[in-house]
């Protein structure tokens, strides 16, 4: 044999070896990729709890300030149990903010659960608040509140379905609503 026909040899061998590994680094490449969205899911799941978890936090806090208005708990009570939600809200922004790192958010958790109380004692005080200076924690307060306004008014005379002081008919039966609601 000559140089030639080894050096073909060689190369031949080189490129046999080269098509069989072939399946095997695609496999390290899908594994690889498998993790990465494995990952992905778990952080869109810790962060589908975790705004779940703001959304608990936040009808907490409104319904401890109704029944406070209420006269349900007592005024000695009161100020710890909304220190204690305020400070489970905050670290709940904490974990959110960690999760989104570069998102441009500048103030703390902290920060924003103060601004989010002071729009909350301006708005209890009848002074409009700034939309512009609320956020996201504000924001969903005003939401529920929204919401709650239009929570139903009455009931239809004819089926008993609850019924807004907005509706004219019934959402189930479809009979006209009175005015008198």
């Amino acid at each position: 044999m000559d140089l030639g026909s080894v050096l073909l040899i060689l190369a031949l061998a080189l490129l046999v070896g080269m098509i069989l590994t072939q399946p095997f680094l695609r496999i390290k490449e899908t594994e690889k990729l498998i993790q990465e969205r494995k990952t992905s899911q778990e952080k869109d799941h810790l962060r589908s709890a975790l705004l779940a978890e703001q959304e608990r936090v936040l009808s907490a806090l409104q319904e401890l300030e109704f029944d406070y208005a209420l006269g349900k708990i007592p005024a000695e009570d009161y100020p710890h149990e909304r220190a204690a939600l305020l400070k489970h809200g905050a670290d709940i922004l904490r974990q959110l903010d960690a999760l989104q790192p570069g998102n441009g958010r500048q103030k703390s958790a902290e920060e924003r659960i103060e601004a989010a109380i002071a729009a909350r004692r301006a708005d209890a005080a009848g002074r409009p608040a700034a939309v512009a200076e609320l956020d996201e924690v504000e924001l969903a307060i005003l939401e529920r509140k929204r919401q709650q306004q239009a929570r139903p008014a009455g009931f239809c005379p004819q089926c008993g379905n609850p019924v807004t002081q907005n509706d004219r008919f019934c959402s189930k039966c479809g009979n006209p609503v009175e005015k008198s609601l």
